[in-house]
This record gives C-alpha cells, structure tokens and sequence, in this order.
C-alpha cells in the first residue's frame, strides 16, 4: 500500500513507523527541511520537503498512486486542504486528517466533511480522543490504561501492583487457582522500563504495571486481585483548561453530574472564558505547581488530580506536588515517550499521550477486513488487536494450540456470540468468532496473515 504522511511532528513520525513495519510504501511531506533529515537518516521513507496542501508537492510525492493520505500537520486548515487537493486532482480514495479546532466538529456542521463538500473519510481529533481516555480511567479508578473490545464484552486494562496486591511474588498460573471465578489473563508486565511478555512462572513484583484481559462484569474483581478497590472519584481538580482540558469538562458534565470539579488555569483571558461558559465549576487563575494555588482549590480532599496542559514537566511536577499535599490519585498527560518508564516509580498512577492515543485510532481506520481494533499500549510497545475469524477462514475448527503462536504473542479472550471465553490450548475457534489478541509492536501484519487479511483498504 502506498501512503503519504503529511506532517513528520509526532504523530507523523509514529504513524510512518508503524507502516513501514509492516512494509508499506510510505512519503511523508514537512516544511521543515531538517525534520526531514532526521527522517530520512532514522527510518526508511521518502522525506520531501514542502507544504502538503501544494498541488505541486502533492504530486511529488506520489499522490496520483497512493492509497491512502494521512494529514496531522499541527494546522488544521492545511490538513483539510491537503485532503481536499488530494481528492479531487489526484482521485486519493481515502483520506484521514487530523482537526483540532473544535468549531469544525459542531454537529450543526457535521455535512461539511461529506464528499460533496469536503471529503475526508475520517475526523480524528487528538483532544477529544485524550479526554476520552482520561474519563474511562476515572470511571475505572485503579487503571493506568483501559481499552473496550468487542463491543464493551472484554477489557484490556493496564494497572500498578500495590504492596496490598494479593498475588505479589506468586507465578502467574496460580492466579486461577487462587481466583478460580475471576477470568483473566496477563499478557504484559512493565518492570523499570522493560516490557515482559510473560509465561506462566512469571511473578508480579510491587511497582509492576500489568497488563490483563478480562471481561466485563469482573473487571472491579480482577483489579483487586492487584490491589485495587478504589471508589470512583467525587471530587476532582483538573490543572490546564485548554482543549483538552475543555473537551474532558465536556465530557465529565455529559456523562455525570455527581462531580465536585475545580480547573486551575494559568492564562487569565482563557480562564475567563471557562468561568463564563462553565459557571457551576470553580475556576482558580494561577498555576498548578504553586502550592498556594492548589491549596485554594483544596488539593488535600482531592480524590484526584488531572494535569492536562502542553507541558509535561509541569505536568509531571504539579501531579508530583499534589500527591505529596494529599491527593489520592494523580494522572498526567505525556507527549514525551521518554517519561512513560518513570512516571510509575514516580508515584503518578495513569499517563496518557495524544501520541499514542491518536496514532492507534489512525491506524484503526488504516485497516479494514476482519481487523476490527488495534490500539497501542506502553508508548507503541505492544499492540492489542481484536480479529474476527470469517467464515471461510483456515482458523475455523482449529484449536488454540494448532495456531502455534510465538511467544511474544498471547490470546486474551474469544467472543462467541454473547458468551465471553477464556481460551485454553485445546479451546476450538469457530466462525464468526471474536478472538482478541496482545503482540509485541511489529506483529500486527503477521496477525493480519493468519487470519488471512491482507491491509487492502478498497
């Protein structure tokens, strides 16, 4: 397949690499010429420098045969034109950009991206996609990391063994004995910076993030098996009211109306303009690394503490003061893959990137077939990977144990029709089921093999 990339900041960097491991064909277009350097020197794509939304560029860059144009440029405006361009001079058949600015993505506007106006075939915005992932881990108090699979059925859930963790120093096949009703597989510890893929003699140590399936119904048990019972949070501060910070507000008024929040915001003009437009939340003007500032906002009786703003040191250091004053739980945004192994052994119990989270909702809709979900954890370390097995697929009557599997690949769990399963090796796959999947990064084309998909967007 061949891709361009528009924009080699971050996101683009990421979304080549992932491609190009699984031997696509990919250009990637920044008018930074040194960006592009770097670029071509660390990983093997064509690098052109220019501005995506040229005609010109475009065309250089092979638009007239590619399959797919991915435009996360840091402007909006370029990446909708540089869809735009692609659609109509050079017949691109599909098209994601990335759109930050909020007014675009007014329901009262939602025709404006149909193909009779401005075809883009996916809208991914990085904020609301963060704050998503922020609520589902206070939702879930306890998880550094959750991520729903066939249709809310199953869970992948990352979390901190505690010294209270049950199951501390004990092999991980003796967890099903211990905890015979609780299904649950873990298939990834994080140790100081290291990525296991475990067997069943492994142990979890304390400051472990583990990494299990389970489904839904026991998913509040299994975190306690890991030392964690934790109430949803009633009373929370938020550090940074800008879009992110606005669209979790967003999201905290829409889904719950139980929820004591105060948002602590250093830029005066924009805390005005959270005050007015959301008048039953406390708004406090200052930083949230001033201890003064959080102690206004009563960071004592905070149950948690979220820092949203575009610095992760700040974030990192205001998480680090608020759970030194008192707070209960602290998460912090991270652009930096660099904090991802420390934040833990810092003290600081969730991480979330933009990175991350809008590369793995990209490379959702890179695919298309029987691959239904396949998002990234740990900063790109490994992927989660939900299957679904065809009809006429080699996998039918085949059992577990057949598939022979390496060993940096493991099934979580198979949904079959409403019924959630726990494989074991003799376990039979039958059409039309829903196997989930955990695999080191790189493996996602092999998986894709075997259950006899090829990446064909068309």
């Amino acid at each position: 397949m061949k891709v361009i990339v528009c924009g080699a900041g971050q996101v683009g960097f990421s979304i080549s690499s992932y491609l190009i491991r699984e031997n696509n064909d990919v250009t990637v277009i920044d008018h930074n010429a040194d960006i592009i350097e770097k670029l071509n020197n660390e990983i093997d794509v064509q690098g052109i420098c220019g501005h995506a939304s040229n005609p010109n560029v475009l065309d250089a860059a092979g638009a007239r045969e590619a399959d797919l144009i991915v435009a996360v440029t840091e402007q909006d405006e370029v990446n909708m034109v540089a869809c735009q361009i692609a659609h109509s001079l050079f017949n691109v058949p599909k098209k994601i950009a990335r759109v930050r600015e909020r007014a675009y993505l007014n329901p009262a506007w939602a025709n404006l991206f149909s193909r009779t106006h401005m075809p883009i075939d996916k809208i991914i915005s990085p904020e609301v996609e963060v704050a998503k992932s922020i609520y589902d881990c206070l939702k879930t108090p306890g998880t550094t990391n959750l991520i729903s699979l066939a249709d809310n059925m199953v869970f992948l859930a990352g979390t901190i063994c505690t010294e209270k963790c049950p199951v501390l120093n004990t092999q991980l096949k003796q967890i099903p004995i211990l905890f015979p009703n609780v299904p649950l597989i873990v298939c990834l510890i994080a140790r100081e910076g290291e990525i296991i893929v475990p067997t069943e003699d492994d142990q979890v140590f304390p400051d472990d993030e583990v990494f299990f399936f389970t489904d839904k119904s026991h998913l509040k048990r299994a975190l306690t098996i890991f030392g964690h019972e934790e109430e949803e949070a009633r009373t929370i501060t938020l550090m940074g009211g800008g879009n992110v910070g606005k669209s979790l507000i967003e999201l905290i008024h829409k889904k719950t109306n139980r929820i004591n929040l105060k948002v602590i915001e250093k830029d005066e003009e924009r805390a005005e303009f959270l005050s007015t437009n959301f008048p039953d939340i406390v708004v406090l003007h200052g930083s949230g690394i001033n201890r003064e500032i959080l102690a206004e906002a009563n960071i004592r009786s905070t149950e948690t503490f979220i820092a949203v703003t575009e610095d992760d040191e700040n974030n990192i250091l205001a998480s680090l003061i608020a759970k030194q004053a008192g707070c209960s739980r602290v998460i912090s945004l991270t652009n930096t893959s660099t904090y991802t192994s420390l934040t833990a052994r810092l003290g600081i119990d969730a991480t979330v990137s933009p990175k991350t989270s809008t590369v793995s909702t990209i490379m959702q809709h890179v695919r298309r077939g029987r691959i239904k979900t396949l998002q990234a954890i740990y900063d790109g370390a490994a992927e989660i990977i939900e299957a679904e097995v065809a009809e006429t697929s080699h996998l039918v009557n085949m059992s577990v144990v057949d598939l022979e599997l390496p060993s940096d690949v493991i099934i979580g769990m198979i949904v079959r029709g409403d019924e959630v399963l726990l494989p074991t090796p003799d376990t039979v796959i039958q059409a039309l089921d829903h196997i989930v999947l955990m695999a080191r990064a790189g493996k996602a084309h092999m998986i894709e093999e075997m259950f006899t998909i090829h990446v064909d967007l068309f």
